[in-house]
């Protein structure tokens, strides 16, 4: 087994910090992705959409996609559960998760990558207009998040997630993006200074 990383790339790193969560460890192949290495024919033969990362299992089975990953990990090693408990628990889990992805993580990679001159031959067309417009998106969903925050420790509840590595991956995210964390977001604050300090935020 053995995982074709992309170093501080989001979706790279959010496996990553699950796996250091889950005190897994696994041989991991380097990628230099701002040399274009994923584009490569070692990747492309992997993962035709040439994207980061990739697993590579024993018997030749590839999965992509990094919360896919992290879901065959969750079954392999239940424990601790990062992707909820009970009926319940798992679907507040997946809730949260898909919003910190499709309202945060995701409108701040249009950001980076729309707006960024190291990715204009990345991106083509680059539309700067978008990059920008997803600012305030990514802002408003944090306004929301920091309502929400404000009666509990963690994004989908009591406990740590999958859905809090996302957003800590797409708060870390926001410096490249040239997206500044609101000061009066004082719950995101506070929920983001726990998250970071965690030993896995630094895989």
């Amino acid at each position: 087994m053995k995982l074709y990383d992309g170093g501080r790339a989001p979706n790279p790193r959010r496996v990553r910090v699950f796996l250091a969560e889950k005190r897994i460890e696994i041989p991991l192949v380097p990628v230099d992705m701002g040399a274009m290495q994923h584009r490569g024919p070692e990747v492309t033969t992997r993962n035709p959409l040439q994207r980061l990362p990739v697993l590579e299992l024993d018997d030749g089975t590839v999965l992509t996609e990094s919360v896919a990953i992290c879901r065959y990990f969750e079954e392999l090693h239940p424990e601790p559960a990062l992707f909820g408990r009970a009926a319940l628990g798992k679907a507040q889990v997946e809730m949260w998760q898909r919003r910190m992805e499709l309202n945060l993580l995701f409108c701040v990679a249009q950001a980076f990558r729309h707006i960024h001159p190291a990715m204009k031959d990345w991106e083509v067309p680059q539309i700067p207009e978008w990059g920008e417009a997803n600012k305030p998106k990514a802002l408003a969903f944090l306004k929301l998040l920091d309502d929400e925050l404000e009666g509990r420790e963690y994004v989908a509840g009591d406990e740590f997630s999958i859905a809090d590595i996302t957003g800590l991956i797409a708060i870390d995210f926001m410096r490249p993006a040239r997206i500044a964390l609101p000061e009066e977001l004082r719950h995101v604050g506070r929920w983001y200074q726990a998250v970071s300090s965690r030993p896995s935020a630094a895989a």
